[in-house]
């Protein structure tokens, strides 16, 4: 069995103590695409995404940019 991820809860920690540069750097090199699911997931529920547009852009593009084929990046 694996353990569960521990990203996102770390990630909305940024956001809610106000370091959004530091969360939007680590959404830019999220792990997988179920870790920035679960942010948004814990964001929502924590009334916070409607607060921070440039969070719920940036996780939103990252959704995309992790579930496209990955021909173009190095292993």
């Amino acid at each position: 069995m694996s353990r569960p991820s521990t990203w996102a809860p770390k990630v909305a920690a940024l956001v809610q103590s106000g370091n959004r540069s530091a969360a939007l750097a680590q959404i830019k090199v999220a792990p997988s695409v179920r870790d920035v699911q679960q942010l948004r997931d814990l964001l929502v529920k924590n009334k916070q995404m409607a607060a921070y547009r440039d969070i719920d852009q940036a996780t939103a593009d990252q959704i995309v940019a992790l579930s496209a084929p990955r021909l173009h990046r190095s292993p």
